[in-house]
């Protein structure tokens, strides 16, 4: 089975991910609900893997980093609890649907929203984002990198020009959390959002938000939290303001030896490694006749774009295609819509999707040059 489906998830874990996960099964207690050692382990374990993320992000205080279960719940905790009626947000076409599904309720709600077009590769224009904030723009939120073309946006950038007008900047970190360098202060993001089982290499049920220091997020949910048990309302300290109920303390020791494995191979080499294979990937298949391949490939781009390849064959279905791939070649990719409504609108790929190719730093060359002949092979 050749894997090729990684920014939907991360296959091959490392090993000390499997150990992690099953000796907190045997290990662990309730962190924050006990003054014994099961317990105070976990809050050890736990303490310890926000201090990672917030070096790992750049995002100060390790408090500011609270755990949720996954990008969606951080996207959803993000904008639920930033913005309010009467203020208007900006996004991309780019965004993945746990961006754009919680700022249409919140569209429904009173908050006025203005989405970016993108150009023919699939880019957005920072001309056109200055242009589009208004007197009353309480923020931005897109992603770092499209999940269906791999397009990157420049966070540095957008974040100047967040700062320049005192608005704020919330940043969907799905596909390039452990992956690409996210410098929170540098790049002038207010609030990250990102998943721990894609590049990250850690558990699903793990991600989490990085808060910077200054801004208020309500909470999504409310409820225990360890401390301050008498008050009717939930605790405003971080990290316990977003951690309602107990933490996912089994995956998050699985993330907690992620973020080890990711400090000992090195983000820098897993990023060179990926994109290696993904341009090996590129190469191989742009030029054979009858296929279409989407997003930015252009020589700046490459090494600056998440490591994945959309195609399609001529008006071959998508599913048809991925299927066909699975079954016949036992090589597993995502067909479809890629949760990415608006990204296929633009590119013209609405009613036939597309085939996604995700790289792992795990895969090997010759498993690429495998793909590339199938594709070859069902482009006939």
């Amino acid at each position: 089975m050749i894997y090729l489906d990684n920014a939907a998830t991360s296959y091959q874990k490392p090993e000390e991910v499997r150990a992690a996960v099953a000796d907190a099964l045997l290990q662990l207690g309730n962190s924050g609900r006990g003054a014994h050692g099961a317990s105070l382990d976990a809050s050890r374990m736990i303490f310890d893997t926000r201090r990672m993320l917030a070096e790992l992000f750049h995002a100060g205080d390790p408090a500011r980093v609270a755990f949720t279960a996954n990008s969606t719940e951080s996207l959803n905790t993000a904008i639920q609890g930033a913005f309010d009626p009467g203020d208007h947000v900006i996004t991309t076409v780019m965004e993945h649907n746990s961006v754009l599904r919680p700022l249409y309720l919140m569209e429904k709600r009173g908050v006025e929203l203005t989405i970016l077009p993108v150009d023919q590769k699939g880019n957005i224009r920072y001309e056109d984002l200055e242009a589009a904030i208004r007197k009353n723009t309480r923020g931005v939120v897109c992603t770092h990198a499209s999940n269906l073309t791999g397009n990157m946006n420049d966070l540095e950038a957008i974040g100047r020009i967040c700062r320049a007008h005192g608005i704020l900047f919330l940043v969907d970190a799905s596909q390039t959390a452990g992956v690409f360098d996210i410098d929170m202060e540098r790049m002038g993001i207010d609030v990250l959002c990102f998943t721990g089982h894609k590049g990250l290499l850690g558990p699903q049920g793990t991600g989490g938000i990085c808060v910077r220091d200054g801004i208020l997020i309500r909470p999504l949910m409310v409820g225990g939290s360890g401390v301050h048990s008498y008050l009717r309302t939930q605790p405003e300290e971080m990290p316990e303001a977003l951690e309602a109920g107990t933490l996912n303390s089994h995956g998050i020791a699985g993330l907690h030896a992620a973020l080890l494995y990711l400090r000992k191979t090195g983000i820098n080499n897993i990023r060179e490694r990926e994109l290696m294979l993904m341009k090996r990937f590129y190469e191989g298949v742009r030029e054979i006749p009858g296929i279409r391949v989407y997003g930015d490939f252009s020589e700046e781009k490459l090494l600056c774009r998440a490591p994945v390849v959309a195609l399609n064959i001529r008006d071959c279905d998508s599913g048809e295609v991925a299927d066909e791939l699975a079954f016949h070649y036992e090589i597993y990719t995502r067909a479809g819509a890629h949760c990415a409504p608006l990204m296929h609108q633009a590119l013209g790929t609405a009613e036939q999707g597309a085939v996604r190719f995700s790289m792992s730093h795990y895969n090997e060359e010759k498993e690429i040059d495998e793909a590339i002949h199938a594709v070859r092979e069902l482009s006939l």
